[in-house]
């Protein structure tokens, strides 16, 4: 492409549910001034990126989708990765967003210049791309994290991430390693472990496992959804409360969680029989101190003779084998990493000098995480993070998160120009009462209090990940932008 230089009044990075839907919401303000950068050389997200083996959704489809654009024709309750990308495609050409799209690009960071009330984004091809705004649409699981194992270099077969499906290599009659036992483990292990010959699973923390409650969507109900588009939105309300129901009991009410592990215990018994077995399965902790996963399959391929669930952890690799802190070597063709992704410290990798010259990364490193909203950060004019800290969950879709935010991000951009401003920046005592607050709650909730280590905590073993209570209360705090918390310059 050779080094150029881009000037338009709003840039979005990234095009999964986030990036596409700030890009909806610009256009349905009536603007065209913007640009939308992609890694990538399609749309999507961690729905393109993430093509393992039984790659699902965990919650339901009618839930996981923009509620402007819901789709009537999801196959299943819960969607399969295939299908989400599909969706995503599809409303990225329904909304006329590709023209707005550079793809193939890859931002590396971005810095802004006070005199100009500008974000230069750099980007790894040359091209520097200027606005007035900057939108970060990237997500929290969209970086890898693969342990630095000692003697990994010298395997001599395969090994590779989930999110990084070596779909080349044929796992048929091979002897596979994986490693962790997270949300895409429980996917992929069950698809694969008819296949291979030895599968060794290597559990460092059992999860709390419910029963996945998928089904085929019938015809009849297609039918329905497509004719009738107030019954999609009935059920869709109906899952919207029954999913949020699920917050009080991460939020300061045991009993609430006591009666769910009761039933994850069921789950587990009337598929596990082997009491040695079932004990290293059962966790330590309190439900939704992780994330509680959902599976029906799991289990059962536990029993498989020719799967091994290893407890004791990694020492080491050698050329051919994993080697567990037990001393034990066990042979293997491969290993795959279920190992979750670069959650709080995935903001490492940022790139983002803002006012004065202060660095974003550095700066959340030595005094912890802190927005206002999820969204806005002092020193940091015109930008806007979506999904960004505090603002994930553990019980109900994150999609409805980002469109309370890309309404939010939409107000606050005509705040600016409405009041013929150059920049708009939270002010600290606002974003510092934000951080009061969540971190209070948080500190009453299941994540703090659970007895576990998750990717919700930082190092320093604050939650920066999780919004505390309901969703329905981030809606209300977010319908309108409160002026009086920025300064408008």
């Amino acid at each position: 492409m050779g080094e150029r230089r881009v000037e338009t009044g709003v840039i979005v990075i990234g095009t999964g549910f986030s990036g596409l839907g700030m890009a909806i919401q610009l256009r349905r303000d009536g603007r065209e001034d913007f640009v939308v950068l992609e890694k990538a050389d399609d749309v999507g997200g961690t729905w393109r990126d993430n093509t393992y083996p039984g790659c699902a959704c965990d919650i339901q489809s009618h839930m996981y989708s923009f509620s402007f654009e819901q789709n009537p024709n999801w196959t299943r309750s819960f969607s399969p990765q295939g299908e989400i990308w599909d969706y995503l495609r599809r409303v990225a050409d329904k909304y006329d967003l590709r023209r707005k799209i550079h793809f193939g690009v890859r931002v590396t960071g971005a810095r802004w210049d006070a005199d100009e009330a500008r974000w230069h984004v750099a980007t790894e091809s040359g091209a520097e791309y200027v606005a007035r705004f900057l939108v970060a649409g990237t997500g929290a699981l969209h970086i890898p994290n693969v342990p630095d194992l000692p003697g990994l270099a010298t395997f001599a077969g395969p090994a590779f991430h989930s999110a990084q499906w070596n779909h080349d290599y044929d796992l048929t009659g091979k002897r596979v390693a994986v490693i962790g036992t997270g949300a895409s483990a429980i996917q992929f292990v069950p698809q694969i472990a008819p296949r291979v010959a030895e599968l060794h699973l290597f559990q460092r923390t059992p999860p709390w496992i419910m029963p996945k409650p998928d089904h085929a969507v019938p015809d009849w109900a297609r039918t329905l959804f497509n004719r009738v588009p107030g019954a999609q939105r009935a059920y869709r309300a109906l899952l919207y409360w029954l999913l949020e129901s699920r917050a009080a009991g991460f939020n300061g009410h045991p009993a609430m969680l006591r009666l769910g592990q009761r039933f994850a215990r069921w789950n587990m018994e009337r598929s596990i029989t082997d009491p040695v077995l079932r004990a290293k399965l059962t966790p330590d902790y309190t439900m939704g101190c992780k994330r509680v996963l959902v599976a029906n399959d799991f289990y059962p391929t536990l029993n498989r003779p020719n799967v091994h669930l290893v407890t004791d952890g990694v020492a080491e690799i050698r050329p051919t084998a994993v080697v567990d802190r037990a001393g034990i070597e066990h042979e293997v063709d491969a290993i795959i990493f279920g190992t979750g992704f670069h959650v709080t410290d995935g903001f490492d990798y940022l790139n983002l000098t803002g006012r004065d010259g202060r660095d974003l990364a550095k700066q959340w490193r030595t005094d912890g995480i802190g927005t206002h909203l999820g969204m806005t950060v002092a020193g940091y004019p015109n930008l806007f993070f979506l999904l960004g800290p505090n603002t994930g969950l553990g019980h109900n879709s994150v999609v409805f998160m980002i469109e309370s935010q890309i309404r939010y991000v939409a107000e606050a951009i005509r705040l600016t120009e409405r009041d013929l401003a150059a920049t708009i920046e939270v002010r600290q005592a606002a974003q510092d009462r934000f951080q009061t607050d969540i971190q209070r709650k948080l500190a009453k909730g299941v994540w703090s209090t659970g007895g576990c280590t998750s990717w919700y905590l930082d190092a320093k073993g604050v939650n920066r990940t999780i919004w505390p209570g309901f969703t329905w209360r981030y809606w209300q705090r977010t319908r309108r932008v409160n002026a009086a918390d920025f300064d408008l310059l």
